[in-house]
């Protein structure tokens, strides 16, 4: 377990107790996910581990439902559960209204970041005995807390796994923004060698606005400053090691005015959904960059689609989208995309998009199988709830009005 260490604020609305730099978002209803897959693709774990004794003297295990479950997911968190502390039940398709049951004698389930939990997904629950849900991730705005605590269901999440892994995807999608190797890789593979329209521009010497300065945005700056970047910040709460490598905090006006490029590191709360709308838009530079790896909504995707046809931006680069849903992490090669504004994004040469792989690392996903594990096992062994998740995280008692 982390001991506390709060370097940002936007790490304090994302949990109390623990420093995080993703997500939350204010409780609305979420249409179905869609594309759960068929309910026979299950696959389960069985461990040999047994905890505890029921009343009548049998031994029992923990039965564990794992929603969304691709490959990689089983890989880790079955060596994860080496010790066998639990009996992990592979599930392929999301959890949705319609899924839901099939973690009937599980008394715990295990989602993602895509997966559902309205009011009705929570009831059905907890009538089939889930008593806790463990996310294996940090975001938790598409769970109903408020019902979920109504039905005695606990929360618990990954925190924080690996910021070196977000930040160096987004750096990595800013690199390759600024030089045009998403375009010139496909000029290439055609035979085409010229190097008109790939003209870039260096990094060193340019300004560059970090929105957010927890642990994601720290180890962001800490890569900037490496490449010589001037390096402002944005973020109520000024973190300490920020401010030893030199970074300059500014209001957020006074930071998308200045910067050429901008890349987001915050929570969607309230106050960062739609932070980047049409508005500040219009305070940035001709030609700045936005690199968005934090949450999608805390970017207007329409406003952002109108700066990009006026030629306002330099690049766009998202590792998230708004309504992705419906979309990531999932293989939607055989059918057309539904999403319009989506596929309008796509039509934008400067536009560089990646399906939420920001996470994507050996070393992340290591970290969210052993502290998913830990979660449970903690909960299950000593009833004690570590890395919970609770209503106050999405209204902080500091923000009440």
């Amino acid at each position: 377990m982390m001991s506390l260490e709060i370097g940002s604020f936007f790490d304090l609305v994302c949990y109390l107790g623990e420093m995080s730099d993703d997500i939350s978002r204010p409780i609305r209803e979420f249409p179905d996910c869609g594309h759960g897959g068929p309910a026979d693709r299950i696959f389960t774990h069985n461990s040999t581990h047994v905890f505890g004794d029921d009343s009548d003297g049998k031994d029992r295990m923990m039965d564990v439902s794992v929603f969304s479950t691709r490959p990689y997911d089983r890989r880790f968190l079955t060596a994860a559960n080496a010790s066998g502390a639990h009996r992990l039940n592979f599930l392929e398709p999301r959890l949705t209204v319609d899924t839901a049951k099939l973690a009937a004698g599980s008394q715990a389930v295990c989602v993602f970041v895509n997966d559902l939990l309205d009011a009705e997904i929570l009831r059905i629950l907890a009538d089939i005995g889930v008593r806790l849900v463990a996310l294996r991730c940090a975001g938790f705005n598409r769970i109903d807390l408020r019902e979920a605590a109504r039905l005695g269901i606990h929360v618990v999440r990954v925190p924080a796994y690996s910021p070196h892994a977000v930040a160096e995807h987004a750096m990595a999608l800013m690199l390759s923004l600024i030089r045009n190797i998403h375009r010139a890789y496909n000029r290439v593979r055609e035979g085409n060698f010229t190097l008109d329209g790939l003209l870039g521009f260096d990094l060193s010497g340019k300004t560059v606005g970090i929105v957010g300065t927890g642990k994601i945005g720290t180890v962001m700056a800490r890569i900037l400053t490496g490449f010589g970047c001037r390096v402002m910040a944005f973020d109520p709460v000024r973190n300490a090691t920020c401010l030893q490598m030199g970074v300059e905090y500014a209001d957020f006006d006074e930071m998308v005015s200045a910067a050429d490029i901008i890349t987001l590191h915050c929570p969607l709360t309230p106050q960062t959904r739609h932070l980047i709308g049409a508005g500040s838009i219009s305070r940035m530079k001709p030609g700045v960059v936005l690199i968005n790896t934090s949450r999608g909504a805390v970017i207007d995707t329409r406003a952002v689609i109108a700066g990009l046809k006026s030629g306002h931006f330099g690049g766009i680069g998202l590792d998230v989208y708004e309504e992705e849903g419906d979309l990531f992490f999932e293989d939607l090669s055989e059918h057309p995309i539904q999403d319009d504004m989506f596929a309008r994004l796509l039509t934008f040469p400067n536009v560089l998009i990646t399906g939420h792989q920001g996470f994507f690392t050996v070393e992340a996903l290591s970290a969210i199988a052993a502290t998913t594990i830990s979660n449970i096992s903690t909960f299950e062994n000593t009833g004690k709830l570590v890395h919970e998740v609770t209503l106050d995280m999405l209204y902080p008692a500091a923000d009440a009005s």
